[in-house]
């Protein structure tokens, strides 16, 4: 693929957790900031500005820059670990772990890129979430790498599009979300609905001649 075909790697993780989300930040570049994502951008900033460093069997590189030619992704990997020259990576995340699989997804994500650069297979990652502050372990099957890539084709096809998806209110979700006065879901679903209406209305009574 062309690079500038790429995706990013956060792309995919944004778009699992809301398609919405995605297109402000990726298409639209809207941005902000709220508690949640200032804790989780620490948390990275101090994952990524170690130095590397070695452990018996292990080298650790920190912030590593990583793309698939295959896969059109590129991105910064957190943590990737050397175990025996074989690539190991471990995603930093505030909070814990989740019930969705956005989180699992971008570190599959990375998997792909660096199995690409190093020529091997990579059979499990790990993510590391601040509030346990323990290592969530995650297998590479077959199944989570193709919901990987099925991802990346949805991201890349609503990119291309160039269209913002429709806002659903989910107040679990969009209530965590920086960008919900950006985003407005419960108005927009309204305007939506009463135009629904109206459209409905009209074609039942017909139009007059």
């Amino acid at each position: 693929m062309n690079p500038s075909d790429d995706i990013p790697l956060s792309a995919l993780q944004h778009w699992l957790y809301c398609p919405r989300q995605y297109a402000l930040i990726h298409i639209e570049r809207i941005w902000a900031e709220n508690s949640f994502t200032t804790e989780g951008r620490l948390l990275h900033e101090c994952a990524d500005a170690g130095r590397p460093e070695s452990r018996p069997g292990i080298r650790v590189l920190r912030g590593v820059e990583i793309r698939s030619d295959r896969y059109g992704l590129h991105g910064v990997a957190d943590v990737v670990e050397l175990r025996g020259g074989r690539p190991y990576p471990v995603e930093y995340k505030r909070g814990k772990p989740k019930t969705h699989r956005a989180d699992e997804v971008q570190l599959c994500a990375q998997a792909l890129c660096l199995e690409e650069i190093f020529a091997c297979n990579i059979p499990e990652g790990a993510l590391f979430y601040g509030q346990t502050r323990r290592r969530s372990l995650v297998p590479f099957d077959a199944e989570l790498r193709a919901l990987t890539i099925s991802v990346a084709d949805a991201v890349r096809a609503c990119r291309d599009a160039g269209t913002l998806p429709t806002p659903g209110y989910k107040a679990e979700r969009c209530d965590r979300c920086s960008l919900l006065q950006d985003c407005r879901p419960q108005i927009t679903a309204r305007s939506q609905s009463v135009a629904n209406w109206l459209e409905r209305a009209i074609a039942e009574q017909g139009v007059p001649e």
